[in-house]
């Protein structure tokens, strides 16, 4: 018996793939403001001792700026019965965007955006709806069809001065 409920976890656990997990995630997250264009936004991302990745900071429309993104480079490929990306998470009540690529050197994003509350939470985001994106504007292709993800970003940016705070506990496909 026991050896067929470890059969069955081990199964239950091969149904997701990691892409974000801050207890053995080794990855850097990398911060890109819209500083780069003038702006005066500002971010941060920490790994916490509970291993949460805390995205914050304040958003600045300042300049003509108004967004704040951290990313990830990430390897990850799975097969076509993936369909859903689950991000358990706790918010701020706003809304953010997470967006993904399926290669480094891709221009454009693959976006969805979200909206959190002020409870810790499970956001499942479809792949078949991550839309692609270049600047803020929607390119006239498909939706996100690969089966490989070599970037990923969280990023905020709702048109006004705010502050934030998001603390991402775990990233998976599934």
């Amino acid at each position: 018996m026991k050896w067929i409920l470890l059969l069955i976890l081990c199964i239950g656990m091969n149904d997701e793939i990691v892409i974000f997990d801050g207890k053995s995630n080794q990855n850097e997250w990398n911060i890109t403001n819209d500083t780069v264009m003038g702006g005066v936004s500002n971010s941060s991302m920490k790994i916490d001792e509970t291993g949460k990745a805390i995205f914050s900071g304040e958003v600045s429309t300042e300049n003509n700026g108004g967004f704040a993104m951290t990313r990830l480079p990430v390897k990850v490929a799975f097969e076509k019965d993936k369909r859903v990306i689950k991000v358990k998470l706790k918010g701020d009540g706003k809304q953010y965007q997470f967006r993904l690529k399926s290669s480094k050197e891709q221009r454009y994003w693959y976006v969805q955006n979200f909206k959190t509350t002020n409870q810790k939470e499970e956001i499942i985001l479809s792949l078949a709806e991550f839309y692609p994106s270049y600047r803020g504007r929607k390119l006239d292709f498909e939706n996100f069809s690969a089966n490989k993800i070599e970037e990923i970003a969280i990023l905020i940016g709702n048109k006004k001065d705010e502050q934030f705070s998001l603390a991402i506990e775990k990233i998976t496909i599934q």
